[in-house]
C-alpha cells in the first residue's frame, strides 16, 4: 500500500507498507523533508513496524514520538504528518494527479443556480459520470448565502436585503453566511471523489483541499495560511471561508467550496448580515469589518487576473482541462432551482 501526504506548510511524506494479519509490515517512510540524525528515519520505520492496522493517527504519532532519538530535528516533517500518510496508505487513498481534472468557468449565473450546480456536479462525480472538477463561479446578482443549518432570521436582516436587491439563498453545506456582490467576490468549488480525502479527518480535509490556493496566493505575494476550521487568513485579516458537504451515493464525493473577498462594501454587509458579538468573540476583533481584508488591497491585481493566476496555479500542480456543464447537468440543476433552492420552504427551513 502507498500513501502520500503533504505536511501543511512543510514537505511531502510518502509511506509504503503492507498490512499482514492486521498489523503493519515492511514500513518504509520517505519524502523531501529534512531530518537529523539519519538514524531517526530508521527509528520511525521501526516504530510503525508491527503496529495494529486500526491504530488511529494520534496513536501512530505517539509511537513515533516515543521512538525518536534524543535531539531529533525535523524540518518540513511532523510525526502527525507521517501518521496521516500511513492512514492514507491503509485507506488506499488516491492523489490529486491520479485524475483528469476538469475546469468549469462559465458566464454569470443566478445565486440559486449556483447552489444547484454544486449539488448536481458533485453527485455526478460520486456516480463516476464526471471527472473531479474545479468550478469557478461568476455571479449574476448580489446575494447572501447562508449555511445549511443557520437560522434565516438570526443571520439576515430581510428588510435590508430587500432594500439593496440582495437575494437570500441557502446552500447544502454547513458553515456561516457569505455576503456576495458581483465583481467583489472570488468563489470556487471542488467536486472530488471521496477517495481523495480518505485517511484524513474531516478537519484535516479542509486544510488538504485548501493547500493549492495557499500556494496560488503566495505566488501573488499574499502570505496566507489555513486557520481551523474553515478560514484562510493573513496577518491583516480573513480573506476566505470554506465549507463542505459529503455525498455518500455511488463511490462517494466531497463538495468543498470557498468564497474569497476580492473587494467588499463593509457597510452594506454589516447592514444586511446580523453578525453578533458571540460569533466575533473568538476572532480577536470587535468589528466584522475588521475581520475581512480583501484581495484587491493585498494583491493590487484586477479580479480577473487573480482568478487567472489561481487557475494557472492549479493547472501547474495537477493538470486541468477546460470543460463545461453538460445540457443534462444544467437541466437537473434548473429543476433543483424550481423544486428546492428557490423555494421558501428550503430557504427558511431553519426559520
Amino acid at each position: 500500500m502507498h500513501g502520500e501526504y503533504k505536511v501543511p506548510g512543510g514537505k511531502l511524506v510518502v509511506v509504503d507498507l503492507d498490512s499482514v494479519g492486521g498489523t503493519l509490515r515492511g514500513v518504509r517512510v520517505a519524502g523531501d523533508f529534512f531530518l537529523e540524525p539519519d538514524e531517526a528515519l530508521d527509528a520511525i520505520d521501526a516504530a510503525l513496524e508491527g503496529a495494529p492496522a486500526d491504530t488511529d493517527a494520534a496513536g501512530l504519532a505517539a509511537r513515533i514520538d516515543a521512538a525518536l532519538p534524543a535531539g531529533t530535528r525535523m524540518l518540513g516533517l511532523t510525526t502527525e504528518g507521517v501518521a496521516v500518510a500511513v492512514r492514507r496508505a491503509l485507506a488506499q487513498a488516491t492523489e490529486w494527479r491520479d485524475y483528469d481534472w476538469q475546469l468549469v468557468h462559465e458566464p454569470p449565473q443566478p445565486p440559486a443556480l449556483h447552489m444547484a450546480l454544486d449539488e448536481v456536479l458533485t453527485a455526478e462525480v460520486a456516480a463516476g459520470r464526471r471527472p473531479p472538477t474545479l468550478r469557478v463561479w461568476e455571479w449574476a446578482a448580489p446575494a447572501v448565502v447562508i449555511g445549511s443549518f443557520q437560522s434565516l432570521r438570526n443571520e439576515v436582516d430581510s428588510g435590508a436585503a430587500r432594500r439593496h436587491g440582495i437575494a437570500v439563498v441557502r446552500r447544502v453545506s454547513g458553515g456561516g453566511a457569505m455576503f456576495v456582490e458581483p465583481g467583489n467576490t472570488v468563489t470556487y468549488s471542488l467536486s472530488v471523489p471521496e477517495s481523495l480525502v480518505k485517511g484524513l479527518t474531516f478537519a484535516d480535509s479542509y486544510r488538504y483541499l485548501d493547500d493549492w490556493v495557499l500556494g496560488a496566493l503566495g505566488d501573488m505575494g499574499v502570505a496566507a495560511w489555513y486557520q481551523p476550521l474553515n478560514d484562510i487568513a493573513t496577518e491583516v485579516g480573513k480573506v476566505a471561508g470554506a465549507a463542505q458537504k459529503r455525498i455518500v451515493d455511488g463511490q462517494g464525493a466531497v463538495l468543498h467550496h470557498v468564497t474569497m473577498a476580492y473587494d467588499i462594501d463593509a457597510d452594506k454587509m454589516t447592514e444586511v448580515l446580523r453578525i453578533g458579538g458571540e460569533k466575533l468573540s473568538d476572532k480577536g476583533t470587535r468589528s466584522a469589518k475588521k475581520r475581512v481584508d480583501p484581495l484587491r488591497r493585498q494583491t493590487g491585481l484586477p479580479r480577473e487576473e487573480v482568478i487567472d493566476r489561481m487557475i494557472a496555479s492549479f493547472r501547474d500542480r495537477y493538470g486541468l482541462t477546460a470543460s463545461g456543464v453538460t445540457d443534462g447537468e444544467l437541466a437537473r440543476a434548473e429543476e433543483l432551482v424550481r423544486t428546492k433552492f428557490a423555494t421558501p420552504e428550503w430557504t427558511a427551513r431553519v426559520p
